[in-house]
């Protein structure tokens, strides 16, 4: 009975309609039919068990996250063109391994400490609100364009030191790698863009790089020049590389996740009044939105060894996609997983991956949400979807709204 509902979709099309709007409902019947399901289209493991996603995050020893080399690098090396670009993404120090991830996250980590965070908090603050007000009594705004865009990209970019004037420039070369980065399937021209953007990104940097070297600021490109472990310091490439990094996963990420967020409260509403009175839960609220709907689907790794997992025999040079976003609806690991509860604590969700590769920039993003739920939930009611479907982009790896439409209902 289960196999004959399990056949009415095609299991192996991670990017078919159901997959890309419906993935919850797809990622059910993927792991009933098994949490590790080789994928003939992918040619590859797809990992959607709690326990056997939060495993293979951990597992660094016998996982790759290196994209330029094992079953990755030879799609790469086959493609045989934009070099330059190639070489660049893999100084990215989230798409390797030990030791060179090890040396690079510490020293970024030097500079990108949830102390400096935290700084920020007043500063976004005031954003939400600025960003919020206008939207007063508008029948229809698009939440996604007019207020999760802004907010990361404004709060990334200040935090970085980039003049105000130039802050959505550096925001459009970093979507476009992002769109390389994350795989999208719709823009065939992705990697051609991505190096266009990359020529001007060095353009706009060098001379901030240098600027930084001779009259050092408190932002963060000044930090990441002069953080040094063992008396080793970032490279300038390497600097860029960081800067481009933080640009696109701190915007891309966190307008997503606000994105969801909204959405998903506008399914539970008495979560939203429950939030409305009680701002104590504004830290679960926030995990619980990263839980239900998070900003990132998956990511893919390579087996350095033979080894099993979830009962699989995994072999060497196999490719291993985790998809966080089912491991955080798995009836194993949460109860009443496919409702929204902010009250759920402790609340062990993957949304920001597990282990060496946990994302630096999650204290940010959960920064920046906790205070667009705290203002928004004071000055609404009620923010409520008026789109009658939402759509989300072709992308395996990102969970990304083409748009909100919404209507705010003043408290």
């Amino acid at each position: 009975m289960v196999d004959d509902i399990l056949d009415t979709g095609d299991l192996d099309d991670l990017l078919s309609e159901e997959a890309i709007n419906s993935p919850f409902t797809f990622y059910r019947r993927l792991r009933e039919r098994n949490p590790v399901y080789w994928n003939k289209r992918w040619n590859g493991w797809i990992v959607t068990g709690y326990d056997e996603v939060t495993a293979g995050y951990r597992d660094a020893q016998r996982l790759s996250s290196d994209r330029f080399s094992g079953p990755f690098g030879a799609e790469v090396r086959e493609a045989g063109e934009n070099t330059r670009l190639l070489d660049f993404l893999s100084k990215l120090f989230v798409w390797k391994d030990p030791p060179y991830h090890t040396r690079m996250r510490s020293l970024v980590f030097k500079a990108f400490t949830p102390r400096s965070v935290e700084i920020l908090r007043e500063r976004a603050r005031e954003l939400v609100r600025d960003l919020a007000e206008p939207l007063r009594g508008k029948e229809r705004v698009n939440f996604l364009t007019d207020f999760a865009f802004h907010l990361p990209v404004i709060v990334i970019a200040e935090y970085l030191g980039v003049p105000s004037d130039q802050r959505y420039e550096v925001r459009d070369w970093s979507d476009d790698l992002a769109a390389v980065i994350f795989v999208r399937g719709d823009d065939k021209q992705r990697m051609q863009r991505a190096e266009a953007s990359l020529a001007r990104a060095r353009e706009f940097l060098t001379p901030v790089l240098a600027d930084r070297r001779q009259n050092p600021r408190q932002d963060l490109i000044s930090a990441l020049l002069f953080a040094e472990e063992d008396g080793r310091r970032l490279t300038e490439e390497e600097v860029i590389a960081n800067v481009i990094l933080m640009v696109f996963a701190g915007h891309e990420t966190t307008m997503n996740l606000m994105s969801n967020g909204i959405a998903a409260f506008d399914k539970f509403p008495d979560q939203w009044q429950l939030l409305r009175q009680d701002h104590g839960l504004l830290r679960s609220a926030t995990e619980e939105c990263l839980r239900f709907d998070g900003p990132i689907r998956g990511l893919g790794r390579w087996a350095k060894e033979d080894f099993e997992l979830g009962g699989q025999q995994i072999k060497r040079m196999d490719r291993v996609f985790l998809i966080q976003h089912a491991a955080n609806r798995d009836p194993a690991a949460f109860e009443n997983p496919d409702a929204l509860d902010i009250t759920r604590w402790p609340n062990k969700h993957a949304a920001f991956g597990q282990g060496i590769h946990t994302c630096l920039g999650a204290p940010l993003a959960r920064l920046e949400m906790q205070e667009a739920l705290a203002y928004l939930t004071t000055q609404f009611e009620r923010i409520e979807v008026v789109q009658d479907k939402l759509e989300y982009g072709p992308t395996m790896v990102s969970r990304s709204l083409k748009g909100l439409d919404v209507k705010f209902h003043e408290a």
